[in-house]
């Protein structure tokens, strides 16, 4: 499964037990986001893709941040997309 056919929105991708994961999802919790969490260990095709990846920060199908996310970077990136 590829992120596209996930949907829009903001998701994240990870899996249970992912320290890297906890710390981008209160990042994204902080940051007041609405999104959507994936554990890759669900799909194979995902656990494939992302294994060494993770945590991915997937917004309308872009692939936006990875590893770590930037707290300043993502609330500008929210800031455009509210304005839509």
């Amino acid at each position: 499964m590829s992120t596209a056919g996930l949907g829009p929105g903001l998701l994240l991708l990870g899996k249970p037990g992912c320290h890297l994961c906890d710390d981008a999802r209160d990042v994204l919790e902080r940051a007041g986001a609405r999104f959507t969490e994936v554990d890759i260990t669900t799909d194979d095709g995902l656990h494939a893709t992302y294994l060494e990846r993770i945590p991915v920060v997937v917004l309308d199908g872009v692939e936006r941040f990875e590893l770590f996310v930037d707290e300043a970077a993502l609330r500008r990136l929210l800031s455009k997309v509210r304005r839509r």
